[in-house]
């Protein structure tokens, strides 16, 4: 009886002739979409996400819970995203940037997030810098068709020696006959000065004004609030003081402006009231610059200063009815 001899395994393929594992964004989008979830149970988040190599940059949109600490909730996020999204990816995830888009009721009854041991950073930036893209992609895609129909132009009257376009015929035609006073050059130039210093004051300027950085305690996670949600925090804790009817609160980069209605109560407590929970509410978004405060309570038409209480009246004793004189009454008159 005859046995063929097993066939020899394959030898194991080089390390370079392998392959390599690509990660998408629409995967890394994904993971950290399911990593936000994690996080915030219930509630939805939009992610996206930009993959160079082996480095990704992701950015989140959340709604969160309220009220809850904003500082704590974004600076929890963050890390679980970066850590499941690293993980799971095998990518370089530096920073996750997260804008809280709104604020809406909890779900559930236990708290989203656990306070961290950790309250400063010194490397929290002072302002995001916005990435300016629909300027850049306007520019770039009006620079990008203007050099690619002179170059098509170029290249077909030099190799295949047709004509030129007629729309540089007549250009050249039209800038032979009109010198630097011609009133329409001098238009154009004006309007070329004016989107130049446009973009320039574009490129200096950090942008995203509605938005104001957090101080974290990650070294390597940056955090920002959008301003209508401070505002609404503001809003939200000064209607709680009792005799408030109405709120109007306006928040800008240094300053928080707080107008209040004042329907009853005595005014000097309403607006120490108001200061506080207005200050209270402030102090938990952990804003990098704590803005000032101001504050107008200003008293509603039926509104009437409150009387202070009046003394309780002492009875008076009830007349004794005349009778015999006692012989120790006598006495006591008599002396």
């Amino acid at each position: 009886m005859t046995t063929a001899a097993p066939a020899s395994a394959p030898a194991p393929a080089a390390a370079s002739q392998r392959g390599t594992t690509t990660v998408s964004q629409r995967a890394v989008r994904r993971i950290a979409e399911r990593a936000t979830a994690e996080a915030l149970p219930g509630r939805a988040a939009r992610a996206t996400a930009a993959v160079r190599g082996r480095r990704a940059e992701v950015s989140l949109g959340v709604t969160l819970p309220y009220p809850s600490p904003l500082a704590d909730a974004v600076l929890n996020i963050q890390r679980h995203v970066l850590d499941r999204t690293r993980e799971l990816t095998g990518l370089d995830v530096p920073t996750a940037r997260v804008n809280v888009t709104s604020l809406a009721p909890p779900r559930y009854s236990r708290a989203p997030v656990s306070p961290p041991e950790e309250t400063n950073s010194p490397s929290t930036p002072r302002r995001w810098w916005s990435g300016r893209r629909t300027p850049t992609a306007l520019l770039t895609t009006s620079a990008a068709l203007a050099c690619g129909a002179l170059a098509v132009d170029l290249i077909q009257v030099h190799t295949a020696h047709h004509a030129a376009a007629a729309w540089r015929v007549s250009a050249v035609h039209w800038l032979s006959g009109h010198g630097p006073g011609d009133p329409a050059v001098v238009i154009a130039g004006g309007l070329t000065a004016l989107l130049g210093v446009w973009m320039i004051v574009l490129a200096v300027t950090p942008g995203l004004r509605h938005r104001s950085t957090v101080r974290t305690a990650a070294g390597r996670v940056d955090a920002a609030v959008d301003r209508s949600a401070v505002r609404s925090l503001v809003r939200d804790a000064v209607g709680d003081v009792p005799g408030i009817t109405a709120v109007r609160v306006r928040v800008r980069r240094g300053r928080i402006t707080v107008r209040a209605r004042l329907a009853f109560g005595d005014r000097a407590e309403a607006s120490a009231a108001v200061t506080t929970a207005t200050r209270a509410a402030v102090s938990s978004c952990r804003l990098r610059r704590e803005p000032r405060v101001r504050i107008t309570v200003t008293p509603e038409p039926v509104w009437q200063p409150p009387t202070a209480p009046d003394a309780p009246s002492v009875p008076s004793a009830p007349p004794v009815p005349p009778g015999p004189t006692t012989p120790l009454a006598a006495k006591e008159v008599d002396q």
